[in-house]
């Protein structure tokens, strides 16, 4: 299934903060710095995007993973960059948006340490489940969590991931208790949840179809606020019971603090 990633797609020509002086930027290579671990969802844009700028530019750009620390790791990099356009940052809303509220002191600021660029995408996350799970929807996963509190466990991308998040906000939502076991990153844990290892999590919708086709989990119900023109035999979780429930993740382009206002300039929109 071909899913558009709603690359609004002013995607940004990036040149140096310090244009006049660098007026063929960029003249070596630039490295989009990703938050997370190989094969999962900011991945995926990381490298998309990474190769339009190639194909712009004429320029080699780099795709470098720095996962960890709830994306701490990769913004405190960034936000100590240089502020020429070299450095850039696929940044999903957790950085700015949940860290904040989770951790007492961060290792970067999320308002003041980076130059917003450009907006990029907006997914829905879906929830999946083992094929092994007796369950077949919302309302029987939520009656046999019920029957077994605590014993089903979910995964996440890490603490405080937008997959954690979703998954604490279900249980509020439901009463339902899971057991949360936190990796690296969202392909890990999908690997674990295929094999059984893991009973469950929430992961972005282009990341679950492939492997729902292909038997290898059970798409229960997805956390757009209406069904999905792509999807329209699963439900939301809000019509399955939990009235209001949305499981979405926003991504955004930065760049190090300093950096002057880019130019743009239009892309065709991005197919996956």
């Amino acid at each position: 299934m071909r899913t558009w990633l709603a690359i609004a797609v002013v995607s940004c020509l990036l040149p140096a903060a310090a244009a006049a002086q660098e007026a063929n930027y960029p003249s070596k290579p630039v490295t989009i710095i990703v938050p997370a671990a190989p094969g999962g969802v900011t991945d995926a844009l990381g490298r998309t995007l990474a190769q339009r700028f190639t194909d712009a530019w004429g320029q080699q750009v780099i795709v470098e993973n720095k996962a960890g620390a709830n994306n701490q790791i990769a913004a405190e990099y960034v936000t100590k960059a240089a502020p020429d356009g070299y450095t850039l940052l696929i940044g999903p809303e957790v950085t700015f948006v949940v860290n904040p509220s989770l951790y007492a002191k961060l290792p970067y600021d999320p308002v003041k340490g980076f130059t917003p660029i450009s907006g990029l995408v907006t997914i829905n996350h879906a929830l999946i489940v083992n094929p092994a799970l007796p369950v077949q929807n919302v309302k029987e996963l939520i009656a046999l969590a019920k029957q077994k509190p605590g014993e089903l466990n979910y995964g996440t991308f890490g603490v405080g991931s937008s997959g954690h998040l979703n998954m604490e906000l279900f249980q509020a939502l439901s009463g339902a208790k899971f057991q949360a076991v936190h990796y690296k990153g969202a392909t890990p844990a999908l690997t674990d949840a295929m094999a059984g290892h893991i009973q469950m999590m929430f992961i972005s919708v282009g990341s679950a179809v492939p492997q729902w086709k292909a038997g290898k989990v059970k798409l229960i119900a997805v956390g757009a606020p209406k069904r999905m023109p792509l999807l329209p035999e699963v439900p939301t979780v809000a019509e399955s019971g939990l009235p209001g429930y949305e499981a979405v993740s926003w991504f955004g382009l930065f760049g190090p603090p300093g950096r002057s206002t880019p130019r743009c300039a239009k892309f065709s929109p991005i197919r996956r």
